[in-house]
């Protein structure tokens, strides 16, 4: 029997390679010839740093970078030395959950440490690159990293526009010469989950704004400052990303990643699933094992576990998914690929006795057991 985990973090409690070898000893205990391979699983979210760096032999770079309102933060992002690949989440260095919410200034936040730490990648040797942009605390069009990266910004009078949504009004000139000469050897891949555009209604200003400080008051004039910045860009490079789908993710983030370095938006699971090659293990496996904190209706809505099960129902393999808990809405994951789903809990208790991490691995192994032991 060929058995395949990939297993989505069961979060406050064990992360995805731990919750899959705590899955693999429960099905050497119940088949002990079986060939069990582990795969780490995210959705290009926030932990799939941590995810990639675990389950790839990946190292941690720790640093500091400018955080987005200008103050020095810790940031970090996975070094995959075997395949020259950084993965990082801008929200590491400009991410909303660091900046006080009575402190949030969207003419004033910045995602000028995205670029910083892309820079340091790049000086590391990282050619290719895995970004997670969900998050953010900015609404700069992008302006701050690729400042970092080296292009510059001129209002009409040749000064520098300064970062953050208040310099999208004033951008006039843009000199792109500056612009790191490394990028041009690098594959750029952003795990973008939303289709905004860039500006309008459905565009990141309206849409993302409010949750990163944008009032009523602001919203019609920053959405025309950045239909503002994006037709200057345009003007400048000669292509028009505005109306692409994910342009408007991570407060323009997307529309900045497309337009001035090339890379490509990808969906998250799709990304990961690709990274980690999960498919090129398929062929010949009998239980594809998948899984995470909770199963709901949003699993089945295409979270990282339906990933797992589309892919393998492309090798016509049988599908179990094992969760903390699931609701009654998590029938519908049935649809989607999973063909049976377990709730690990084995008896009443609380919710910090069910997320120990000691419970939780114990408990998700006596479950597999069991299953297993049927099959």
């Amino acid at each position: 029997m060929k058995v395949v985990v990939a297993i989505d973090s069961l979060k406050g409690s064990l992360s995805s390679i731990k919750a899959g070898m705590a899955i693999r000893d429960g099905v050497l205990a119940a088949k002990p010839d079986a060939e069990v391979i582990v795969k780490p699983l995210a959705d290009g979210g926030e932990g799939t740093t941590d995810a990639l760096i675990e389950g790839m032999n990946g190292k941690r770079i720790d640093l500091t970078v400018t955080g987005p309102m200008g103050t020095p933060v810790n940031a970090y992002y996975g070094y995959l030395a075997d395949c020259h690949t950084a993965v990082m989440e801008m929200a590491s260095a400009a991410g909303i959950t660091l900046v006080p919410a009575a402190e949030k200034n969207p003419l004033l936040a910045t995602s000028y440490g995205v670029g910083e730490m892309m820079n340091d990648a790049l000086q590391k040797g990282c050619r290719n690159f895995i970004i997670g942009i969900g998050g953010s605390a900015t609404n700069d069009g992008g302006i701050g990293m690729l400042k970092a990266l080296g292009v510059r910004f001129f209002d009409e009078n040749g000064e520098d526009t300064g970062e953050g949504g208040q310099a999208l009004a004033r951008v006039a000139q843009i000199d792109v010469s500056g612009l790191n000469p490394l990028l041009k050897e690098c594959h750029i891949q952003v795990a973008c989950d939303v289709n905004n555009p860039l500006c309008g209604e459905n565009g990141s200003t309206y849409v993302y704004g409010p949750q990163k400080g944008v009032t009523e008051n602001m919203k019609k004039q920053l959405d025309e400052d950045m239909t503002h910045f994006a037709m200057v860009t345009s003007e400048t490079l000669g292509n028009d990303y505005h109306d692409t789908p994910g342009a408007g993710a991570a407060g323009g983030l997307g529309f900045a990643f497309l337009s001035y370095i090339g890379a490509t938006l990808t969906p998250g699971i799709k990304l990961i699933l690709d990274a980690v090659r999960l498919e090129q293990e398929l062929p010949n496996t009998d239980i594809v094992v998948t899984g995470e904190g909770c199963l709901d209706f949003q699993t089945a809505m295409g979270k990282a576990p339906v990933g797992v099960a589309r892919l393998a129902k492309k090798y016509h393999a049988k599908v179990i998914a094992f969760a903390g808990s699931v609701t009654k809405e998590a029938s519908a994951c049935n649809k989607e690929g999973i063909d049976a789903f377990f709730p690990i809990l084995r008896s009443v208790c609380t919710l910090e006795e069910a997320v120990d991490p000691a419970n939780a691995r114990a408990n998700l192994t006596a479950t597999v057991e069991q299953v297993f032991r049927l099959l």
